[in-house]
């Protein structure tokens, strides 16, 4: 990890500024778990700053008034750990991540424990667990977890509370949009992503929600 990545994730998302001291202390234990855990794939560890902490970081820009927050599927906590500590300062700001994996929700309760970030781990399916917190969040997260239609089928329930849906996807993400869009019932934008040109964020809302015109 070069100080070259860090400065680009800093340019990329100016807002990680203010968190740069616990993102030092997470990318050390990313690196010292990753010797006996496969939490992130190997060839992305020297670019951590840029590829999963100013990717993670646009999630919030995306919805930034959410302050209480789900994470599906958290794995090494991108983006939900990052939302977190990015919520850090705000009163009543917190995300409840969802990660079935006993190891993985362990590393992700040191980082917790590390940085102070106010997150709630939770070593649950996600069909088990996100029903429960329907009524509570507002915003629910993933990265790299599944297509989008099977994304919006897990979040269903708080969806339709109102919470908003945002999910980052790579460059299929037109053909999951398109799978997505079969579901009915929900509205869709896209948001073109800072760290990759081909990827895009999209926001899932219910219609009573906003009305958004799509973008490319």
């Amino acid at each position: 990890m070069t100080k070259d990545s860090r400065a680009a994730a800093l340019a990329l998302a100016p807002a990680l500024k203010a968190i740069e001291r616990e993102l030092a202390i997470y990318a050390d234990l990313l690196r010292r778990w990753q010797a006996t855990i496969n939490l992130v794939a190997p060839n992305t560890l020297g670019e951590v700053w840029v590829r999963h902490f100013a990717d993670s970081a646009q999630v919030l820009d995306a919805a930034p008034t959410a302050e209480v927050w789900a994470d599906m599927g958290s794995g090494a906590g991108f983006p939900g750990l990052v939302t977190g500590l990015l919520l850090k300062g705000r009163s009543g700001g917190r995300v409840h991540l969802i990660e079935s994996d006993q190891r993985k929700a362990a590393f992700l309760r040191a980082v917790s424990r590390e940085t102070s970030a106010p997150v709630d781990v939770h070593a649950e399916r996600i069909e088990k667990m996100l029903p429960r917190l329907a009524g509570e969040v507002q915003a629910v997260s993933a990265r790299a977890l599944a297509p989008l239609a099977r994304l919006v089928e897990m979040a269903r329930e708080p969806l339709k509370n109102g919470a908003k849906g945002v999910f980052l996807k790579g460059e299929e993400w037109r053909d999951e949009l398109t799978a997505a869009e079969r579901l009915g019932n929900f509205t869709y934008e896209t948001i073109q992503s800072r760290t990759h040109p081909r990827a895009r964020l999209i926001l899932v809302h219910s219609p009573s929600e906003a009305n958004f015109d799509r973008t490319n």
